[in-house]
């Protein structure tokens, strides 16, 4: 079978709210959601909606708000006629949801879908005692000593050896031990891991002075969260409706100093005796946001006259120890750049998720990705990772900064929890 060309034609994202006390804790998610999509499709009116045949959500957490797909759908005017489906990676759950759909395309199943992704950890989070259902700790799963010595031949491909302390930890920990955990292997320093977070804001305020995300973000009219004095959502209060268009969690003053003088995550513990280097301040935050892309064949792209972003040309995921879960990225790309036929020195932009600065940088270095080509316009330190909408918004990003720069390949990557990676390989068109 000869595959077909899958091609970005358009995306778009909502601001990225802050989790518990952001401006998107009153709008439900899936109104959230059918906004976006419904912007997306006005934005290219050539797009009919029965044109849609499929729609993909990547959702992670789950609530009451998302049980049902096909409401988005619905909200946002498509027919009856087009199918529906939710996909759960972890944080690379939109990312594989746009490989769903391309790879449909590409075997010629459909012409046309939409990739979208969503995430409301304000009502989720661990102590949230809200209308949803509360995250609860999971039975700890342990490996055999065999177990966790197979290892698959992409091991050998790391710089450094993985010792004996972190092997033999818990394999089931948090995203932020793992964090700890890498940074450990590697031997980075909380000046390292600060040093690398520092720039990640300066260069997101940099973006949005500069007007390049205005593609990508769709302003918002939501309604304002009443909160009482000590921070909690009232939900019986009404609040005005306010413009919302952009992200929450950028910080304009962030310095080296400011980020050194905060305290470490509790709970993280060194299972070789070093010090704890995770903070709020190298850690992405939590978030409220939705992006969605809309794909298409190119030969169905190009009959309706329309002008594609990018191609899609190279898909990988793979997983690793989870006790390492940060490196997952680094298989993963080289999974899919084999399967675009690329090297990283042919790459000229690269979108990473920040999840954290310690799982970033080793991943950045085994991978050979040079830092100028890294995260131009900032990360998720700054941006935010609201979780299952993030791989869309790295993906669209990509296609918006490739055109900007007039730039041919790029790479967007991420981690997974549990201990895998996903990466997405684009071509500018």
């Amino acid at each position: 079978m000869e595959l077909r060309n899958a091609v970005i034609v358009d995306g778009v994202r909502s601001p990225f709210a802050r989790a518990v006390r952001g401006k998107l804790v009153a709008t439900r998610l899936d109104e959230l959601g059918a906004k976006v999509v419904r912007s997306l499709l006005e934005r290219n009116p050539k797009v009919e909606d029965h044109m849609i045949e499929d729609v993909g959500l990547g959702n992670v957490l789950g609530n009451a708000e998302f049980v049902d797909m096909g409401r988005v759908a619905r909200m946002a005017g498509l027919p009856p006629e087009v199918s529906t489906f939710n996909s759960n990676r972890q944080c690379g759950s939109s990312m594989e949801t746009l490989h769903r759909i391309a790879q449909s395309i590409m075997i010629g199943a459909i012409d046309c879908g939409i990739a979208l992704g969503a995430e409301r950890m304000a009502r989720t989070i661990p102590g949230d005692e809200g209308p949803f259902t509360r995250i609860t700790e999971p039975t700890p799963v342990e490996f055999t000593k065999a177990q966790r010595d197979m290892s698959p031949d992409h091991y050998e491909n790391f710089s450094v050896p993985f010792p004996d302390f972190i092997l033999d930890s818990p394999s089931k920990v948090s995203m932020l031990q793992t964090a700890q955990n890498v940074a450990e292997v590697y031997g980075l320093s909380r000046a390292d891991l600060d040093e690398y977070a520092v720039p990640s804001h300066q260069k997101a305020v940099e973006a949005y002075e500069a007007g390049r995300f205005r593609d990508e973000i769709v302003p918002l009219e939501v309604e304002q969260p009443v909160f009482d004095d000590k921070g909690a959502w009232l939900p019986d209060e009404r609040g005005e409706m306010i413009d919302f268009n952009q992200d929450e969690c950028i910080r304009a003053g962030t310095n080296f100093e400011a980020l050194m003088n905060l305290n470490p995550i509790p709970g993280v513990v060194s299972y070789g005796g070093a010090e704890i280097v995770i903070t709020p301040g190298n850690s992405s935050p939590t978030n409220d946001g939705v992006s969605a892309i809309l794909i298409m064949s190119e030969e169905k792209a190009l009959a309706l006259g329309l002008e594609p972003m990018a191609r899609i040309i190279g898909f990988g995921v793979a997983g690793v120890k989870p006790q390492l879960m940060g490196l997952g990225p680094v298989p993963a790309t080289n999974k899919a750049m084999k399967y675009a036929g690329l090297t990283m020195d042919q790459i000229d932009r690269v979108e990473f998720n920040e999840a954290f600065a310690a799982q970033i940088i080793p991943s950045a270095r085994e991978l050979g990705i040079p830092m100028e080509k890294l995260n131009v316009n900032g990360g998720a330190l700054a941006i935010g990772h609201p979780l299952g909408a993030t791989g869309a918004r790295l993906v669209l990003s990509l296609a918006h900064e490739l055109r900007r720069s007039n730039s041919k390949y790029g790479v967007a990557t991420q981690c997974i929890g549990a201990g895998m990676g996903i990466t997405t390989v684009i071509e500018n068109l």
